[in-house]
């Protein structure tokens, strides 16, 4: 060992010293249950003359991801801790300072604002917004401790993704952008106590028991960004419209939103344009332009834009539109890029239960021959229209007639295949919309958590005037806008934190509606209209394993009273600040404003709930405030901010207790956080009966007023048969779930799941 040099970053060689490394490794140790022994009799396997101090340092993280397990899972926060300690040394340099970079306290972090600002990385406005003694005491007040929550994924994560870069490398510390981020969350407070509220902002970031959503974590602290994440809009039937929504969606991808498109009022293919018979070309070539709308403005340099396009179920193009992510058939049809989702009304779905026919049809000619819009309506009055058209069909020249249930194994045969379609149960979001006196739900977002009102612009011209291109919206539409963040619950240890930590999001999401830049005027006005906010969850599987509850049928009580308590601190922090701030502008006239809380009125308080009296003076609070937000909850899938957090994603239990993710470089071990103690209280999805996870995502919905992103996964190595696909999808319409997110499968003789979901870098938290 003694003949070993080591390259230091400077070039300079020196022996290797084992008691140095067992110095760091014994830092990175320390409260954590591993033998550091073992770790350095593998280490000296890695040792070479000549070796540099970067080589060391992936040699200790990449040995001690390789000692990982579930009965030793500290070692992959070990590695994490050693990430975060190259990270200082690598701030360090970049700064052009021999003294380690770490939380420096109030001086340095005022110093580290005004050169990022100077770099053009932080926005003016946190300089303008706040004094410099101000943002030194927020120096101060920065936690060390917080930087050692992060197992290795996390940390990897939080590097790659969020910290502000320069020349390909962080030239930020986690703790300095996070007490920034609460800085600008807070500006707008009341100035004596903003300080103060930022630091608990700070706390409960930092602290993980809240997640903030992707493009709040990136663009808050930069100049002019977007804190939006979800995004739904619609073609109307026209050129002009087809190309605004086309640019829309660039718009929305450029600033890193997730978007959804509805295309249910294009009209069919084979039907009229401008009266001669057979001209159009249907649905398929305006999916197409999306998807290579989506491709081309890609999400900030991240990845490719992500949109999902809907199609209601009666379409003519349904079949078409069920092709286009499919590997057989004609390519110059296929739209490889895009997520397709079918909206299905409960008339549908009762069709299949009884096997009966189902009429295709083509929106336009339906419109000209009986005036009714059928992708404007649902419910009765859906039913009401689509079975006149039904019963005098004769009138049409488009038209196709099919069994209800080969159309649903149709949708579920391509399910099997690729993923999707996602599905929509129309009839069951808008019944329990609260915003129904203003508008209807046409479909989902690109997750199928968050989805409201939202119309397309009418009177859009392009005409030449003075020699310029002029674009007129005379009738703006809306775009459904919606900022999310989600509550750690593997991180939540009461009922007192948990009102805190859901108080605070509350606050939070507020925030961000002034402080965002909405990236098109319709999500401005939708944002100005409704201020809807998507308070959601992750570490449901980890709360649950903490107390020893196995997530299934077994924990619907305990899940049914957990979310029933978020459900109603959310509204009443909405409601007090209705009294600090105002309602929102469409408050009067909605079922909040009557009295209907979440689809519930008083008579259901009265007979269901634990909390009955405080839900009835909260419903008179409601009626006297008004609400602040029109809708506050949806239940994103987390998959990113899971590994961010360090906690299972979302409200679905794990794919595995225990897995390696591996690319290029590593393989890097990732597990629950309670695995070691409380192993076989993890449920494994890939073993579950997914009627199971439907009956659990069934009872959070009852307290959730916008969506949940649930998946399904079939695992045909237990017998799965078409018939139980068929059964599932079922189930879930019949208990009321809004949405069906993606469906994977497990082939035969393989533990992978095919059809592997890929979220937007919006809805990674």
């Amino acid at each position: 060992m003694t003949r070993i040099t080591v390259v230091k970053r400077k070039g300079v060689r020196e022996p290797l010293n084992i008691e140095k490394i067992r110095k760091v490794i014994n830092w990175a140790a320390e409260g954590l249950d591993v033998n550091t022994l073992k770790l350095e009799a593998k280490l000296k396997l890695h040792f070479f003359d000549g070796i540099t101090t970067r080589q060391i340092h992936e040699a200790v993280i990449n040995t001690a991801l390789q000692l990982t397990t579930p009965e030793e899972p500290d070692w992959r926060i070990l590695a994490g801790r050693l990430f975060i300690f190259n990270l200082y040394k690598e701030v360090s340099i970049r700064r052009g300072t021999s003294k380690l970079a770490y939380v420096g306290g109030g001086e340095e972090y005022l110093k580290v604002v005004k050169n990022l600002v100077s770099m053009g990385l932080y926005t003016p406005e946190i300089l303008e917004a706040y004094s410099e003694d101000e943002i030194k005491e927020a120096g101060d007040y920065l936690k060390l401790k917080y930087d050692f929550l992060y197992d290795y994924a996390g940390a990897n994560l939080l590097a790659k993704r969020y910290l502000c870069i320069y020349e390909d490398f962080p030239i930020e510390l986690p703790q300095e952008m996070y007490m920034t981020i609460a800085l600008m969350l807070a500006k707008n407070e009341p100035k004596e106590k903003r300080l103060e509220i930022a630091k608990k902002f700070y706390d409960m970031i930092a602290g993980k028991k809240l997640s903030l959503a992707t493009p709040i974590l990136i663009n808050l602290r930069r100049p002019g960004g977007n804190l939006s994440s979800c995004f739904i809009t619609a073609m109307d039937d026209n050129l002009d419209s087809i190309m605004y929504t086309a640019n829309q969606v660039a718009q929305i991808s450029k600033r890193a939103g997730g978007v959804g498109v509805n295309l249910s009022r294009i009209r069919a293919q084979g039907s009229w344009i401008k009266k001669v018979f057979g001209a159009s070309g249907g649905i398929v070539p305006w999916a197409k332009i999306l998807n290579d709308v989506a491709v081309a403005v890609n999400q900030e340099g991240k990845r490719a834009g992500a949109v999902t396009i809907a199609l209601d179920v009666w379409h003519l193009d349904i079949f078409d539109f069920l092709e286009l992510k499919t590997e057989n058939g004609d390519l110059r049809r296929k739209a490889f890029d895009i997520f397709p989702q079918v909206v299905i009304p409960d008339l549908f779905m009762e069709r299949v239960k009884y096997d009966q026919d189902w009429l295709l049809v083509d929106p336009y000619e339906v419109e000209k021959k009986f005036g009714f819009k059928l992708y404007e309506l649902w419910g009765e009055e859906f039913e009401k229209a689509y079975m006149q058209v039904e019963n005098e069909s004769e009138k049409l020249k488009l038209k196709k007639r099919v069994r209800a249930k080969e159309l649903l194994k149709e949708i579920l045969k391509t399910q099997v295949a690729t993923g999707l379609p996602y599905i929509f149960f129309k009839d069951t979001a808008n019944r329990l919309n609260p915003l129904k006196h203003d508008g209807y739900i046409g479909n989902g977002n690109l997750c199928m958590e968050s989805f409201s009102n939202f119309r397309p612009s009418k009177g859009f011209k392009t005409y030449l005037k003075d020699g310029k291109i002029v674009n007129e919206i005379s009738e703006p539409g809306l775009v459904h806008t919606c900022n999310l963040l989600s509550i750690n619950l593997a991180n939540i240890e009461d009922d007192r934190e948990l009102e805190d930590a859901v108080r605070t999001a509350v606050r939070i999401l507020d925030n961000t509606i002034e402080l965002t830049s909405p990236p098109i005027l319709e999500s401005k006005l939708h944002n100005d209209r409704y201020r809807t906010i998507g308070i959601g969850t992750l570490g449901l599987a980890d709360y649950l394993a903490k107390r020893e509850i196995p997530y299934g049928r077994q924990s619907l009580n305990v899940i049914d009273k957990l979310y029933e308590k978020i459900a109603f601190f959310g509204i009443d922090e909405s409601a007090n600040l209705a009294a600090e701030r105002g309602a929102f502008p469409a408050f009067e006239g909605s079922e909040w404003s009557r009295g209907i809380l979440i689809g519930k009125d008083a008579e259901f308080f009265l007979k269901e709930s634990s909390l009955k009296d405080k839900w009835l003076e909260l419903i008179e609070k409601v009626k006297k405030n008004g609400l602040r937000n029109g809708q506050l909850f949806a239940i994103a899938p987390n998959t990113s901010s899971g590994l961010l957090q360090g906690a299972t994603p979302g409200v679905l239990p794990p794919f595995s207790r225990f897995y390696i993710d591996k690319n290029q470089k590593q393989a890097v071990p990732i597990c629950p956080p309670y695995i070691k103690e409380r192993f076989w209280f993890y449920r494994e999805s890939k073993f579950m009966d997914q009627k199971e996870v439907i009956d659990v995502i069934a009872t959070i919905q009852k307290w959730v007023d916008s969506g949940i992103s649930m998946e399904l996964l079939f695992n045909l190595n237990l017998g799965i048969r078409a018939k139980d696909i068929y059964e599932t999808v079922m189930y879930a319409w019949e208990k009321g779930i809004k949405t069906i997110y993606y469906v994977r499968t497990i082939q035969k003789d393989s533990q992978q799941a095919i059809s592997k979901k890929e979220e937007c870098v919006a809805c990674a938290n």
